[in-house]
Formats: structure tokens, sequence, C-alpha cells
């Protein structure tokens, strides 16, 4: 668990997974990501690899938890997503941040993210880590720079255009 000033950083629990589903459906959050909002079985599958990831990695995406309210707000971290990318990308822990409409314009996504970078770098020390974004995803693409990710290049991912990152270790 990690705590900022603002939030919450934890494995996602059972209790977790209606906001979950309900982050996943809100077309607007979803709009770089698939496009389209998440059926329950899709979230649900989604939500089982979260925890499976963090049983078999020790590491994972973490559920996000406004402490005012105790409300679930996302979901952050870094995880191994095994998209077929080729080596200088899978090999990697991928960084992942996702907001419900509820943490949206608060900087809640680069509090949590620079607090999980710090966990994961003290953690594991991995060489680099990455990312893709849609080449259209604007506030994403801003925030990945403002945490030290640099473009790689463009690639296809899901028939569409992803935007690869990466961001070396810390000196």
């Amino acid at each position: 668990m990690i705590e900022t000033e603002r939030l919450l950083l934890r494995p996602h629990l059972i209790e977790d997974f209606e906001a979950c589903y309900a982050m996943w459906q809100d077309p607007a959050v979803v709009e770089f990501i698939s496009g389209k909002p998440a059926t329950e079985a899709e979230a649900w599958l989604r939500f089982l690899g979260y925890v499976g990831r963090w049983q078999v990695m020790d590491f994972g995406i973490f559920a996000l938890i406004e402490k005012s309210s105790g409300q679930f707000v996302g979901e952050v971290g870094y995880s191994d997503f095994r998209r077929g990318l080729g080596p200088d990308f899978d090999r990697f822990p991928e960084a992942a941040w996702i907001l419900a409409a509820a943490g949206h314009g608060k900087g809640y996504a680069r509090e949590a993210m620079t607090a999980a970078q710090g966990w994961l770098d003290e953690k594991i020390s991995p060489e680099k880590t990455v990312c893709i974004i849609s080449p259209e995803n604007a506030p994403s693409i801003r925030l990945a720079e403002r945490l030290g990710f640099r473009t790689t290049g463009d690639s296809e991912y899901q028939q569409k255009t992803a935007r690869m990152f990466a961001r070396p270790r810390p000196a």
C-alpha cells in the first residue's frame, strides 16, 4: 500500500469491482483505450487479471482511493500485459493509468503515478519502464512526458496506432 497526500494506492479488493466496472463503462473514460465501454464480463476478466498479476509478479495495478471520501477514483501502476510489441517493449514493466470521471482534473494521475514509479523503482529497479498511448490522447501524453517518458515511435496495436514511450531507470 502507498499513501500520498490525497490518495491511497492498494491492490484491488472485491469491493472495488462495481466502481471499476462503472469506470470501464464510461465512454469518456475509454475513448482513447478501447473506444467502447466494457461489458461486465470484460471488466471482470480485467479485474481478475489485476489480482492475478499481483500474485504472480508481486507488483501490478493499484486501485486508487481518494482519502477524503474513500471513493474509488481509478487505477494506476505497472504491469505485464503481454502485448506482443517486441523485445524493446514487452519485457519491461508497463505503466498504466485510468481515472474515473470523479478523479479527472484534480492532478490525481500525476500524484499517483509519481508514487507508483518511486515504489517500483525501489522495489525492482527495472532497467526501463514503458507505456503506450493513443496519439490523440494529448492529456496522457503530457502526463507521460512529465513522468519522464519519451516517445520511441509508433506501433500498431489492436488495429490502431499506438505511440510507444520508454522511461530509463533513474540515475
